[in-house]
């Protein structure tokens, strides 16, 4: 009798674990229960899987949060989930759903610095990022430079513009650690490419400061090269670069969007129509075609060029040319 109740017993609990076993199956396979735009999910630190799984399943999200503990127990991955702001698409399975919090795969965001910024401009940006976490709101320019670890140097066109991803809670110092040094590599990569030896700047530093005024003067990228060229022939003769971005970024919060005769015979710093060379740092974040051209400027004669107001140049070698251009595009006669 009782080895005949033994194998009930034993013919039931293969019946119940292979009846388990087929409905675990069943659950590792079928896609999680989610919208059709996904779910955004967040994983606090020290969130206990379990603990998750049921949030889960409370969602409908998760059919049977124990078969995602349990496998997750029994593949030694319980305690590695990673905290996180989680993507979690259409499609995804409990096991790659548990994959994906171990992994880390976290949902990215991106913030873009547009090259022609000033640091005044990428400061309001990254402030109003509500994705980012703040710490450098309130901070003068050169606390948020000590911040980040290079104190002493002057913030404009340290960073490079472009789009960057990172997940949420990033902190703006982090931000902008790293645009800092995706500047340093480009401009030491474009300053190794470079050349033409006997371009009248001698340092990446003076190279950077040219590639902004490139940046700022156009948005063609055909003419940087040649724009480049004029500036370095003017400094070569020992001739004012007379570049009103300069003047502009001189003015500070006073330019309402017209240069007058008076401002361009102000002794800032940056007008470069009261002093010769180049001013004393960047006036913009220059992207990478701006720092190429300052580097490997067009050669030529020209020396003046003036805007047809449509974001093109005229090009000329004399003055006489050139002020027969003003005439043309800027006085209209």
């Amino acid at each position: 009798m009782i080895t005949r109740l033994l194998g009930i017993a034993v013919l039931l609990a293969v019946i119940v674990a292979g009846w388990l076993w087929s409905d675990y199956q069943d659950f590792a396979r079928t896609p999680l229960s989610l919208p059709e735009d996904g779910l955004v999910l967040q994983v606090p630190p020290g969130t206990n899987l379990k603990v998750l799984a049921r949030q889960l399943h409370a969602q409908g999200v998760l059919r049977n949060p124990d078969y995602l503990y349990w496998y997750a127990r029994w593949k030694q991955l319980a305690h590695l989930i990673r905290a996180g702001e989680y993507l979690v698409e259409p499609g995804v399975t409990p096991v790659q759903l548990l994959e994906q919090f171990v992994e880390g795969k976290v949902l990215l965001h991106s913030l873009t610095l547009v090259e022609g910024w000033n640091f005044k401009q990428m400061m309001a940006a990254i402030s109003a990022s509500d994705v980012l976490r703040h710490e450098l709101q309130g901070l003068s320019a050169e606390q948020v430079m000590q911040r980040i670890g290079h104190p002493g140097i002057h913030p404009e066109g340290r960073f490079f513009p472009d789009t960057y991803a990172f997940p949420r809670g990033t902190s703006d110092t982090d931000f902008l650690r790293r645009a800092f040094r995706k500047m340093q590599q480009e401009l030491a990569a474009a300053w190794q490419q470079r050349s033409r030896e006997d371009a009248m700047v001698q340092t990446p530093d003076e190279a950077l400061i040219l590639a902004s005024i490139i940046e700022k003067e156009t948005g063609v990228p055909e003419e940087r090269a040649e724009i480049a060229g004029v500036f370095s022939r003017r400094l070569r003769i020992g001739m004012k670069l007379q570049t009103d971005p300069t003047v502009i970024y001189g003015m500070g919060d006073r330019y309402q969007g017209n240069i007058r005769r008076k401002d361009l015979r102000e002794d800032t710093p940056y007008n470069t129509y009261v002093h010769k060379g180049l001013p004393p740092t960047p006036i913009c974040m220059p992207g990478r075609e701006a720092i190429d051209a300052a580097l490997n400027p067009k050669d030529g004669k020209t020396l003046y060029f003036v805007s047809r107001g449509d974001g093109s140049h005229v090009f000329s070698e004399t003055l006489e040319q050139h002020n027969a251009a003003v005439r043309k595009y800027q006085l209209k006669k």
